[in-house]
């Protein structure tokens, strides 16, 4: 499975962006998938994810209420919508797909079994 991550850039404070992260290879319509941020010196953490079939999603509490994270599993990507944006949220923000399971949300990287590339964003103050 490859992940492409897209949609990153700069943008100001309470402002907004969409990312994607198409899979190729294989489907990963079936996988639980994950957002994951790490900021400048510091260590990557959970954002948010979602279940095959979108019935169950968690969010890290610092974005709840602020972004949205969904799938489309005919186009085999999923998304992760990020509005009210603070300069906080600037990071590399990473998909990640969880193939062992099709209903539980880990938090936990190491549960991750293939990741994107990560892609940068940039809130301005």
């Amino acid at each position: 499975v490859q992940l492409q991550a897209s949609g990153g850039g700069l943008v100001q404070a309470g402002g907004s962006l969409r990312l994607s992260c198409a899979g190729s290879g294989r489907t990963v319509s079936t996988y639980v998938m994950g957002w994951f941020r790490q900021a400048p010196g510091k260590e990557r953490e959970f954002v948010a994810a979602i279940n095959w079939n979108g019935g169950r999603i968690f969010y890290a509490d610092s974005v709840k209420g602020r972004f949205t994270i969904s799938r489309d599993n005919a186009k085999n990507t999923v998304y992760l919508q990020m509005n009210s944006l603070k300069p906080e949220d600037t990071a590399v923000y990473y998909c990640a797909a969880d193939e062992s399971t099709r209903w539980s949300i880990r938090q936990l990287e190491s549960f991750y079994e293939y990741w994107g590339q990560g892609t940068l964003v940039t809130v301005s103050s």
